[in-house]
């Protein structure tokens, strides 16, 4: 079923949490906790991304139903592909310029003032708020999933592929909070080198996917709104 598919994703892609995000989740204020105060601040956290991610999902499931009423739903795959192997390719393309760069900051510097208010009361239980503002925080991953939200041509599907996209980042995120002890910053840029290499499978995935070709799982064929029309005024 396709929305496993972002359960699929986030599981690989959250090589590249632990190495963008790692930082972040080490400052949780969760090493020197107890072991079930621990883990209940680690499924706070997650589940709180992922209900962030599901959210997001309803809204641009709605672009996406959109996009396949107008015929677009597999171009718009097949570009986004084609952009996340060139940004690996031709990294320089993604460079914001100085005006974009100072919006985008003035969007998240209030979201990261309220998590690191968050972070200073070192408690366990306000990390599930702090996971629904960590969602919001710009990611290369998070738009992937999120393109693939747009490509199922549904707001539930949307919603649900975004929601199990964050429940599949959850193992290895929570692993590193469990052992955050033993995990240090210098493993995390070791683990960006892989990166790259999963935003090109990535971006195959998605030109295959745009492109219709009946492979399941892989490339099924997707349902044109057109072509339904047109049954429907045969009749």
């Amino acid at each position: 079923m396709y929305v496993f598919e972002g359960f699929i994703i986030g599981l690989f892609g959250s090589l590249h949490c632990l190495g963008m995000c790692g930082p972040l989740v080490l400052a949780l204020p969760l090493s020197h906790t107890k072991n079930l105060q621990r883990v209940t601040g680690g499924l706070l956290y997650n589940l709180g991304r992922a209900v962030t991610y599901g959210l997001l999902g309803i809204i641009f499931g709605i672009l996406g139903r959109g996009l396949k009423l107008t015929g677009l739903q597999q171009w718009v795959s097949i570009s986004f592909g084609i952009i996340l192997i060139l940004t690996v390719i031709l990294p320089g393309i993604m460079n914001l310029s100085p005006v974009v760069e100072k919006i985008t900051r003035g969007l998240t510097t209030p979201l990261k003032n309220r998590m690191s208010a968050l972070l200073r009361q070192q408690r366990v239980y306000p990390l599930f708020v702090f996971g629904l503002l960590n969602g919001l925080l710009p990611c290369g991953l998070v738009y992937a999933a999120i393109m693939g939200a747009i490509v199922s041509g549904s707001v539930v599907a949307g919603s649900i592929y975004m929601f199990l996209f964050g429940l599949g980042t959850l193992p290895l995120m929570f692993l590193l909070i469990y052992f955050s002890n033993l995990i240090k910053n210098k493993y995390l840029s070791r683990i960006r080198k892989v990166i790259p290499v999963l935003i090109v499978l990535l971006g195959i995935l998605f030109i295959l996917r745009g492109m219709n070709l009946g492979i399941k799982y892989i490339s099924p064929k997707l349902n044109s709104s057109s072509h339904g029309m047109e049954q429907k005024s045969c009749h």
